[in-house]
């Protein structure tokens, strides 16, 4: 039996690249099997979700890069996002009054399958969770990489990925790990998250390993340039209709250096017969109990700012690492 649900909800949608609109939404009824969460914080992811702000999603990636519950088609108008924590208002029992984080776009409220939200382990607060889709990133890509005991470990690229991996990077027994980033503020950020911080110029090299999230030609070329011979390139960048250009004359075939792609898409094959996604996220939210995650959220805006705050973004006017939206007077949305 369903419950009629006479509800109306607000969400962020891309019009054309580059103009968002908040839009109304009417909510479906509530299935025996659903919930309904009022949102309480999302997410800006900004790497991907500024791409798809700028329609820079090449037409033969629509629908490997379609978000869980977007809307609409690349590259518009789309509804997109998947950074988002709330509260169930209804729903079964269990799960009615608990903090839970759901792959959706930024929405007033939701309904969703029970299955497609994961509750949000009691002491970590919202801002912090909406990074669990990042963090699962980063999960991902250490089971890809594969680090090892005493590694020389280097992050190139000081955004939301690059910081989470770094500080996942930073609890392994003897490994020593360093944030690489253009931009010296990230030193400060670094030094929250227990790690080494340089500017490409001063980077050591001889790594064991390197993973790469800057999402640019440069970076790439100098992960290449760090490893010590036989290391491994893992690059998490996706890089959009960008074009990605390489200089492989130097050791690259000499020091049998390798690079392989990092992609949260699909589970690593690592871990693909014995974990599934939702074993991934709840790893995820359950390493977000560590405060040092905080120094990731950088600033924040209310939902209706939403439209200009995501041309700031994109534009590089907002300086941010996870940009977070809150959903202040966000009442009940059930009838």
């Amino acid at each position: 039996m369903v419950r009629p649900l006479q509800a109306d909800a607000l969400a962020f949608w891309l019009r054309v690249p580059g103009c968002g609109e908040i839009r109304p939404v009417t909510l479906p009824e509530l299935g025996r099997d659903d919930v309904m969460v009022r949102t309480l914080r999302s997410g800006v992811s900004r790497g991907t979700e500024t791409l798809v702000f700028e329609g820079r999603v090449p037409p033969a990636q629509y629908a490997a890069m379609r978000a869980p519950f977007q809307e609409g088609d690349f590259p518009g108008p789309v509804k997109y996002g998947y950074l988002n924590v709330g509260e169930v208002e209804q729903g079964p029992a269990e799960l009615c009054g608990r903090m839970v984080f759901c792959l959706y776009p930024h929405q007033t409220a939701y309904v969703v399958p029970a299955d497609a939200v994961t509750v949000v382990p009691k002491g970590v607060p919202p801002a912090r969770a909406v990074l669990a889709g990042t963090v699962e990133t980063a999960v991902n890509a250490l089971w890809d990489a594969a680090p090892l005991l005493g590694d020389r470990v280097t992050v190139v690229g000081g955004g939301m990925v690059g910081c989470c991996v770094a500080r996942l990077l930073s609890r392994f027994p003897a490994v020593q790990v360093t944030l690489v980033d253009v931009d010296p503020d990230r030193a400060d950020v670094a030094a929250a998250l227990g790690v080494a911080f340089a500017l490409p110029a001063d980077a050591a090299d001889g790594r064991d390993l390197v993973l790469h999230t800057s999402a640019t030609s440069a970076g790439l070329q100098l992960s290449l340039d760090l490893l010590a011979p036989e290391g491994t390139v893992i690059d998490l960048s996706w890089y959009g209709d960008r074009e990605v250009q390489l200089s492989l004359g130097g050791a690259f075939h000499s020091g049998r250096l390798g690079i392989r792609s990092s992609q949260v898409g699909t589970l690593s094959p690592a871990r693909s017969r014995r974990r599934t996604t939702a074993d991934r996220l709840a790893v995820a939210l359950d390493l977000l109990r560590d405060p040092a995650f905080d120094a990731l959220v950088t600033g924040q805006s209310g939902f209706g700012e939403l439209p200009e705050v995501m041309a700031r973004l994109a534009a590089g006017s907002l300086p941010a690492l996870c940009h977070t939206i809150t959903y202040e007077g966000n009442r009940s949305c059930s009838a």
